[in-house]
């Protein structure tokens, strides 16, 4: 069985409580070194933003709807 960090997940669920988002889901793409976000399904993001740490903001009509954040694994224990 695999071993789960319970203070992890703990510290995580605070986080994740004081987004302003109550939806979240999320994939990780290890080839490629990208984390998606997705705060609301579906999304169908009409527009996006480039921003200068390489992470996309993706919007549709004007909220946002989702964070693609490129080169993840590079930014554990920042």
């Amino acid at each position: 069985m695999a071993q789960i960090d319970l203070k992890k997940i703990f510290d995580l669920s605070s986080l994740l409580m004081s987004i302003p988002y109550k939806r979240l889901w999320y994939s990780y793409d290890e080839e490629a070194d990208v984390l998606y976000f997705n705060f609301k399904k579906p999304s169908h993001a009409d527009d996006s933003e480039l921003t200068d740490d390489d992470v996309i903001i993706r919007y549709e009509s004007d909220e946002v709807v989702g964070i693609t954040i490129l080169n993840a694994s590079k930014r554990m224990n920042q």
